[in-house]
């Protein structure tokens, strides 16, 4: 099992492909095959194959092959993890941003005495 860090490299790096993205987008709505993708990005089977597998080496989907076909999910809970690590970014700089506007706010009082 990777670490916290390591992964969120892995997820962020795959999310920084359009393509990716747009399967991601196309999976939050529901599942679909390998093909489908191929035919919705129009871009070959093994280039899809090739972004499928980024995708599941971040663990943002999980595959399942019946046949000939593979049928790709999303993983509502890796997409979680990722953007509770952005909140509490937000959180934290917006306590700093806060912080900073109170001593500039004080700042300015005491010019005005």
């Amino acid at each position: 099992m990777l670490n916290n860090s390591a992964q969120l490299d892995l997820m962020f790096r795959a999310l920084a492909d359009a393509n990716r993205r747009a399967m991601i987008d196309r999976l939050s709505r529901s599942s679909a095959s390998v093909g489908d993708f191929s035919a919705q990005l129009g871009i070959s089977l093994p280039a899809t194959l090739q972004h499928v597998a980024v995708l599941e080496q971040a663990g943002l989907v999980t595959t399942k092959k019946e046949g000939r076909v593979r049928t790709c999910t999303l993983d509502v809970g890796a997409l979680s993890r990722a953007e509770r690590w952005i909140n509490e970014r937000r959180t934290l700089w917006g306590h700093r941003l806060d912080a900073l506007g109170a001593i500039l706010e004080n700042d300015i009082i005491e010019e005005d005495k």
